[in-house]
């Protein structure tokens, strides 16, 4: 499967590498691609840069958005929360129309620092914010509710079937996403409903931001025991 994932960050190359691993034909959007690749210092929070990490999968293109986007069967969106639908606006609401759009954003705003704040909750969702700009495109939310290789490979973390939610409008596009989510290695995938059930997902990040925190660790997850 051609598959798009537009956005050069960790997140974004977590889960191009994860498909490419998969077999799947990637292609990474970005914004200025002479500039992704001119960076040479780590992110942040020590990730390398994007050339560095790039030698380990010289067969995962590097594009601009639209020209990533022209042909895909399936993408992602791995953009920072804020730039989210401007980005999807460059890859192009025609080369979106019919598509799977696998929504792993999350809406922070860090005016104040970290932690991040979120710029839209409880009463709307950057999911919802996306489905409503491109309302041709088919939105899932997943994935959003954890951080890293706990995305592609979720036992990484800890042995079991530990949680992944989806929302989502379209059955039909929630079936593919969780196909994907089963060839990650997700064991249990909890579909919470329509894309309006994305603000609950979203406002996890202040919880996971905190346990964070407190364990000193990003790699966890949570477990919904029953």
């Amino acid at each position: 499967m051609k598959v798009t994932v537009l956005g050069s960050g960790f997140a974004g190359r977590t889960l191009a590498g994860g498909l490419a691993d998969l077999g799947h034909d990637i292609t990474i959007g970005t914004r200025d691609v002479e500039a992704t690749l001119d960076r040479t210092d780590p992110d942040r929070t020590g990730n390398p840069a994007y050339a560095v990490w790039a030698r380990d999968f010289p067969d995962i293109g590097l594009a601009p958005f639209a020209d990533a986007a022209s042909d895909a069967d399936l993408f992602v969106n791995a953009t920072a929360g804020a730039g989210s639908i401007a980005a999807l606006a460059e890859a192009g609401k025609a080369n979106l129309a019919g598509k799977v759009l696998l929504d792993v954003s999350n809406p922070l705003e860090f005016s104040q620092g970290f932690p991040p704040n979120l710029f839209v909750n409880d009463t709307d969702s950057l999911g919802e914010q996306i489905q409503r700009a491109f309302p041709d495109t088919r939105v899932v939310k997943a994935l959003n509710t954890m951080v890293g290789d706990v995305m592609t490979t979720p036992k990484s973390v800890a042995e079991g079937d530990h949680s992944v939610f989806i929302s989502g409008d379209d059955a039909a596009a929630k079936r593919v996403v969780t196909e994907l989510l089963t060839s990650f290695g997700w064991i249990d995938i909890i579909d919470l409903g329509g894309i309006q059930t994305a603000r609950a997902t979203e406002m996890m990040v202040k919880i996971r931001l905190l346990v964070m925190t407190s364990l000193g660790t990003p790699i966890f997850n949570f477990k919904i025991a029953r």
